[in-house]
């Protein structure tokens, strides 16, 4: 028989039965894998983020400009959409465990490299090969924790890890600006090569195969077969109206974090004269904060919601009522970017900054409401292509907001902090309508498009 991408390479693929799948791990090994794939989830956050502050820096050494220098960090966006298309499609057919003994050398040698860059051309060049090898962190790892935990408890395991991988979004600008301030961006950079080998020696070393479809991934005796796969292959997934919708709603919550954190020192730090780069760092943490606080507690609700609403229905599972956990928090996102814009323009003074901080930190609960739920209900309702949705729904929202990065400065330069940041409150309420719409005709929009739907039991 042909090998094809249809044709997954997992032994037994069809011996497993159903209600044994979630009980091959003891608790401790679920704690363990939740662990360790968040540990490489925040690798591509770190690798994105760390860089940002370093710009300066490089571009002395390099004798370039920090505008050229930033084509970096572009460049990685690009290789994290790519790349985590590319891993999440084969670990549906060759498993989890080999993406990450792939991906993670492919790292290291990329970090090494960028270390060792002399030129902005061997720079960019290692720069898209580090990104790619740690983008699979997000995508293969919600897989990876679909693949282990039942619908009723897949909501707080993937809590933690979004959460996990969140804060380092706030992290990572504060670590990196010291790093390079105090040591260099070229330690920086190898030392993101050693994290890459730590990871791997774990995973080599106590990581088990959790691909649903048993145990090896091919007999010991039979030689390695390739399969190529389009990895473009899975954005047709979005041809789904509830995928597309909360995809939607989830790039409009991105939205306002971007408005709110990429222009910080021209909006925070302006209006309240703080030019100290690493106070201007700090400024990021109360969001990492919120997104690492209110995580576990929306994955959690969700789970809550669906065992509620189970329950409700006498045992019928109706994938959509996740998704009322985004809608008891989700509100906060509009609020906060629209209190946000009017604090900053019209309070002054140490009052000011506070209630700043505050709406942060609010945002960053909100966004993880939305987040949260919306990352386990792809993974509900397509559990044979979990990692596959989910970088289909990273890589379309990076289309999203790359965009959207380049127009806030402009925007804000002018309409005003007020007025730009009004336009993404009214984006997150365009996305919770989504939400809503999905919560409530969720099963006649899944009617419409099959795009081989999870069965509720």
């Amino acid at each position: 028989m042909s090998v094809s991408e249809e044709s997954p390479l997992l032994k037994g693929a069809l011996q497993v039965p159903d209600v044994d799948v979630y009980d091959r791990f003891s608790k401790a090994q679920k704690n363990f894998i939740v662990f360790a794939v968040s540990f490489a989830g925040l690798l591509p956050t770190f690798v994105t983020g760390t860089f940002v502050p370093s710009i300066p820096q490089i571009a002395r050494d390099l004798d370039s400009t920090g505008a050229i220098v930033s084509l970096a960090v572009s460049l990685s966006v690009f290789a994290n959409a790519i790349g985590g298309l590319v891993w999440a499609a084969y670990s549906s057919v060759y498993g989890r465990r080999p993406m990450y003994l792939w991906g993670m050398p492919i790292l290291c040698i990329g970090s090494f490299g960028v270390a060792a860059s002399t030129s902005l051309r061997t720079l960019l060049f290692w720069r898209f090969v580090q990104a790619f090898g740690c983008a699979g962190g997000v995508s293969v790892g919600a897989a990876v924790i679909g693949d282990i935990y039942r619908v009723e408890q897949r909501g707080t395991a993937l809590g933690i890890f979004f959460g996990a991988s969140l804060l380092g979004v706030a992290l990572s600008p504060i670590m990196g600006g010291a790093a390079a301030h105090y040591w260099s961006w070229r330690s920086l950079h190898c030392s993101l090569g050693v994290w890459g080998i730590i990871e791997m020696v774990m995973i080599y070393v106590s990581f088990p195969e959790t691909h649903p479809h048993s145990g090896e991934i091919r007999e010991s005796t039979t030689p390695f077969k390739f399969v190529w796969i389009n990895p473009f292959s899975s954005l047709w997934l979005l041809r789904s109206p509830n995928i597309m919708a909360v995809t939607l709603a989830n790039a409009s919550a991105m939205v306002t974090d971007y408005v709110l954190l990429v222009p910080i020192a021209y909006t925070i730090g302006a209006r309240y004269h703080i030019s100290n780069e690493a106070l201007i760092g700090a400024c990021f943490l109360p969001s990492g904060f919120g997104n690492f606080i209110a995580s576990p507690i929306a994955g959690r609700l969700s789970d809550t919601m669906v065992e509620k609403w189970k329950a409700k229905r006498k045992g019928l599972w109706v994938p959509e009522d996740r998704l009322r956990a985004a809608l008891v928090g989700g509100l906060f996102v509009p609020l906060s970017v629209g209190l946000s814009g009017l604090v900053t323009t019209y309070i002054a003074g140490p009052l000011g900054l506070v209630l700043s901080l505050l709406c942060l930190f609010m945002n960053g609960v909100g966004v993880d409401f939305v987040l949260t739920p919306i990352g386990s209900y792809n993974i509900d309702i397509l559990q044979s292509r979990s990692a596959e949705v989910i970088a289909a729904v990273t890589a379309f929202r990076a289309i999203i907001l790359a965009p959207v990065t380049a127009a806030v400065l402009p925007s804000i330069e002018m309409l005003g902090v007020a007025g730009t940041n009004g336009i993404a409150a009214v984006i997150a309420i365009l996305g919770y309508g989504l939400i809503a719409l999905t919560v409530c005709y969720g099963d006649r929009m899944r009617a419409w498009v099959d795009v081989g739907y999870t069965v509720p039991l």
